[in-house]
């Protein structure tokens, strides 16, 4: 029976790679750092009169605002990772 087409030789191996990065070697940490630093501050630029009570607040808005920079920061160190060849294995 032929094994399941999973795209590229190797795509699989290198996803569970960058998802074992992701969560190693104080990688979450720092981009949760980083994701509470960016976030309040593109929070009080984009949603600045809503946390003055002067308008209401975009929840959802303000949730991704935290979340993309998190996003950000843990791609840029996992794929520097793995450019580097070097992280957990």
């Amino acid at each position: 029976m032929a094994p399941a087409d999973d795209g590229p030789p190797g795509m699989v191996a290198m996803a569970r790679r960058a998802i074992r990065l992701s969560l190693a070697d104080g990688i979450p940490a720092r981009s949760l750092r980083v994701a509470i630093v960016v976030g309040i501050i593109l929070n009080l630029i984009n949603q600045g009169d809503a946390l003055l009570g002067l308008a209401r607040p975009h929840w959802l808005k303000m949730i991704l605002t935290f979340i993309v920079p998190y996003c950000v920061a843990t791609y840029g160190a996992v794929s520097y990772r793995m450019r580097e060849g070097g992280g957990a294995e």
